[in-house]
């Protein structure tokens, strides 16, 4: 066998034992007389001994031939260590070697297999491989395993099953844009990959399975970002004969139930906040509620004070940042310049102190008197020390510019503190979000959202008032799962058809199956889908799930270790009946 035991578990319990151990060397040391080599594998370190001493000539000479990550086997006696390491589970003990085979030898690596690296994320990204060796990405890699063990876990408890849907289906104009897949035997068609197995998880419902769950790969073909990937993984969930109390209790309980396993953290509380309300108080569907600073409308107390640019605009919205009064001018430039740039948008804001002394200065004084500023005080909860902070324009992009800018502050104050967890459930959500480029409204969730009953009549005479049966659950500041009650019903599913531009033709070629399975008893029905990698990094502390991704895309979609996507052989693409017209 290659090894009795692993490089993380022997102990001094194990003194006096001969044993065989396998890996990669990590670190080999060499004094001349004596060597010593930690010897490494996924469950931790083992340090190996050599000397002129007890070892054989031989041995001495085949250790001074090993390079870092070669593989090895060695086979030797567990003995003290006489200078212990407390930081390494095996810090106790090391391995007296006997015999030492070289597995297999290895290059140069191209940076250090260490904890703290001195390879950049590119270099790294295209040796992942080398990378898993290291204690951060192994470590994330195992924590994902475990939380999806854990949910697995309180699914089939929940009497969830878990069933695998098609990953080629059929493209739908709807949503983001697919990835497409040339079809060989049906030349000029195509499959596409799915976004979601929403269609999927409904007709499993019309077929009586009443909890499905699954952990599933989807794919997008949108622009990226660090919390996003072309390839991600969702928990994805259906269950029949429910109203949307029973899915928010349901995934209330797999959230507790995560936090605990994982964390050992009670949390009863969810709040559920609406999401006009959401829009009023922080600015996007979102909010971040570990902290505070919410957004106070001053539309009253700032207009028509013969300041001309909030005069005009729509919205005038503040927030109040603790403690900032101690921003010297400079930094309240620099932070002008952050909500000036292309990403944000902002023309800038207006700023006062509240200072020790009861006193307010303003970069607006010459409009506003100590009493007006005091009146913004009152209505914000300033106090002594604090730093306000007010923006003007349209409402919606005001409110984008000042949540962007409370995050920011978030950050700088320290406040989004890893460890804490604080969800928060968004609901009634508009149904419908209208489009000025093409002219038409679009679902905001996806076509199958159901309107909340007592607005299923406003679909003809005002649609963009209906509010749908839709909930998103946040954590963090993170939206971790979306889904709503479904329609089930086939005459709506067609008016929704209508409403979103297609034709009874197009409805029926696109999801024709879907339709005529609602003619076969559909029940009542309902779901949510979990960002399963962002649910994994946030429960890790953290907000980019590349990490937790064992071979990440880069920013630009591209598989740069394996060199991906890439051209095909023309043979390939004759088979496909594809021709590529250059431009």
């Amino acid at each position: 066998m290659f090894r009795t035991h692993t490089c993380g578990e022997l102990n001094l319990s194990n003194v006096n034992e001969t044993v065989t151990l396998s890996g990669w060397v990590s670190v080999l040391r060499d004094k001349g007389f004596m060597i010593w080599i930690d010897l490494r594998d996924r469950y931790g370190i083992t340090q190996l001994i050599i000397d002129e001493e007890r070892s054989e000539k031989a041995l001495l000479d085949a250790a001074r031939t090993l390079g870092r990550e070669f593989v090895i086997q060695v086979t030797g006696k567990v003995i003290e260590r006489a200078s212990k390491n407390p930081n390494i589970p095996t810090g106790e003990i090391e391995i007296l070697v006997e015999k030492l085979e070289i597995l297999n030898e290895s290059k140069l690596p191209p940076f250090t297999i260490e904890d703290k690296t001195d390879g950049g994320e590119e270099l790294r990204m295209q040796y992942r491989y080398l990378d898993i060796r290291r204690n951060p990405v192994k470590n994330k890699l195992i924590f994902r395993h475990n939380v999806a063990q854990e949910v697995r876990k309180y699914l089939s408890d929940q009497g969830f099953i878990e069933v695998e849907t098609p990953v080629l289906i059929k493209s739908t104009p709807e949503g983001a844009r697919d990835f497409v897949v040339p079809s060989r035997m049906n030349p000029g068609q195509f499959y596409a990959l799915p976004q979601s197995p929403q269609t999927f998880k409904q007709l499993m419902m019309v077929g009586g399975l009443d909890r499905y769950f699954q952990i599933v790969k989807c794919f997008r073909d949108e622009d990226l970002r660090a919390d996003r990937q072309p390839e991600f993984t969702q928990i994805d969930c259906e269950m029949a004969f429910v109203e949307q109390e029973d899915i928010l209790n349901i995934f209330e309980g797999l959230t507790k139930y995560l936090l605990k396993s994982i964390h050992n953290i009670d949390i009863e509380k969810f709040p559920r906040m609406t999401y006009d309300e959401a829009m009023r108080r922080y600015g996007n569907d979102k909010p971040d509620i570990r902290f505070g600073m919410e957004f106070h409308e001053l539309d009253d107390l700032a207009r028509d004070k013969g300041f001309d640019v909030f005069d005009k605009e729509e919205l005038i919205v503040g927030i109040c940042a603790p403690t900032l009064n101690s921003y010297t001018r400079k930094d309240i430039d620099r932070l002008l310049e952050w909500v000036q740039r292309p990403q944000i948008g902002a023309r800038g804001f207006v700023w006062v102190r509240v200072n020790e002394d009861g006193t307010f200065k303003s970069s607006a004084d010459k409009f506003y008197s100590e009493e007006h500023l005091a009146s913004w005080a009152e209505r914000m909860g300033a106090q002594k020390g604090d730093l306000m902070i007010v923006m003007a324009g349209k409402a919606n992009d005001t409110r984008k510019q000042l949540s962007a800018l409370r995050m920011e502050l978030a950050e700088r104050l320290e406040l989004r503190k890893p460890d804490e967890f604080a969800p928060l459930w968004v609901v009634d959500f508009p149904l419908l979000e209208w489009d000025e480029e093409s002219g038409r409204y679009h679902a905001m969730h996806h076509p199958f959202t159901s309107p909340k009953p007592e607005d299923i009549s406003k679909l003809k005479s005002a649609p963009g008032e209906v509010r749908a049966n839709a909930y998103d659950l946040v954590l963090n500041g993170n939206e971790i799962g979306g889904g709503s009650i479904r329609i089930y019903d086939r005459e709506l599913q067609s008016q929704m058809f209508e409403l979103l531009g297609f034709t009874a033709e197009q409805a029926q070629e696109q999801f024709g199956f879907l339709m005529n399975a609602f003619q076969y008893g559909a029940p009542p029905h309902g779901g949510i889908a979990f960002g399963f990698d962002r649910l994994v990094s946030i429960l890790d502390g953290s907000e980019t799930i590349r990490d937790y991704i064992a071979f990440p895309k880069n920013n630009s979609g591209r598989d740069v270790m394996i060199d991906a996507p890439a051209a095909i052989d023309q043979t390939q693409l004759d088979e496909l009946e594809i021709s590529l017209v250059k431009k």
